[in-house]
């Protein structure tokens, strides 16, 4: 999704050096490596490991050359995972938020509705706990919270409720039974635009893979990763995880983040981004084409050049200036 727009933000320059912190099917990896003049290496991460053997197979083949090297792993803890591979200062880094086409296509993964599979949603089946476990053991209040919070959901408490009368009587294994039980309690689909399940299955997948917990660590480690003019884009589906990157690019490219109140700055704070751009939606001959792609939006900042250390004696203004175009 937003594949041309996602490569042209990053800028990229022969030789340079890439991350694609959420591989998924690969589409982003492919692209790169096909431009010529070539870049260097890319770094290809992935949770699930599905998507790993996907860009182990592509990595094999002549399209890479060499130059993509795949690590399993969950993006939120890119800083560790870039120490231990060695993965050296880097000119892009792209992440694709969310579930992928490919994880949604697999019914067995329990991602969708549209399948009947086991209740699932782990991106890496070989930790955390399934879907199933929190819909049949937490408090009707603490699912109720995560409908809220997660899917935005405002009929949650009522859902939350059809899903504690329902366990009593059987225990809820798999993607059709929550689908029935969510559509029963707010009165089926009756006009919907979409199925009543999708919010309560995207609050799920997010609290089962904790997404949003994740997303302020690697968006951190991607700030410290990134060389002078380094670019970073980032691809959103969710209001919530597009709120976080926003509020993340604006701070880094503010130089003061005290208190508006607050007569001297005392915080320190260096901006260390320039915003580019505007927000990047898709186009409508992409929404023609994949449906899956309208809730999309690409953010875009640059890393900016470490500045020398303040002479002595020199104080910064109390300010809030924000480097780059508005977003």
């Amino acid at each position: 999704m937003l594949l041309d727009e996602a490569i042209g933000a990053l800028a990229p320059r022969a030789g340079g050096e890439y991350l694609d912190g959420t591989f998924g099917g690969g589409g982003h990896s492919q692209a790169l490596l096909a431009l010529r003049p070539a870049i260097g290496n890319l770094w290809a991460l992935d949770a699930d490991p599905h998507a790993i053997d996907r860009a182990t197979a592509l990595a094999a083949g002549p399209v890479a050359s060499g130059r993509l090297h795949p690590i399993h792993g969950n993006f939120g803890d890119l800083a560790r995972l870039a120490r231990e591979h060695r993965i050296p200062p880097l000119d892009g880094i792209l992440l694709d938020l969310g579930v992928s086409s490919f994880q949604l296509d697999e019914g067995e993964r329990g991602f969708s509705f549209r399948y009947d599979a086991p209740l699932d949603m782990r991106f890496d089946p070989s930790s955390g706990i399934p879907a199933s476990a929190i819909v049949n053991d937490w408090d009707e209040a603490d699912i109720a919270s995560i409908l809220w919070r997660y899917g935005e959901e405002k009929q949650s408490r009522a859902i939350a409720r059809a899903i504690g009368a329902a366990r009593r009587a059987a225990s809820i294994e798999t993607t059709a039974q929550l689908a029935a039980i969510v559509s029963d309690a707010v009165g089926g689909r009756r006009g919907r635009a979409t199925h009543p399940a999708t919010r309560t299955f995207q609050a799920l997948r997010i609290a089962v893979n904790e997404e949003l917990d994740a997303l302020p660590r690697v968006l951190a480690a991607s700030l410290d990763l990134l060389a002078p003019l380094g670019r970073l884009a980032v691809i959103a589906f969710h209001s919530l995880e597009d709120r976080i990157v926003k509020q993340f690019i604006e701070r880094e490219s503010t130089g003061c983040i005290c208190p508006p109140e607050q007569p001297v700055c005392t915080c320190g704070h260096v901006p260390r981004l320039r915003k580019v751009g505007k927000p990047i939606k898709p186009s409508d001959r992409e929404l023609e084409v994949n449906a899956r792609s309208r809730s999309a939006i690409l953010r875009v900042a640059e890393r900016l050049p470490d500045d020398p250390p303040a002479k002595p004696g020199h104080s910064a203004p109390h300010a809030t200036t924000t480097l780059g175009d508005a977003a």
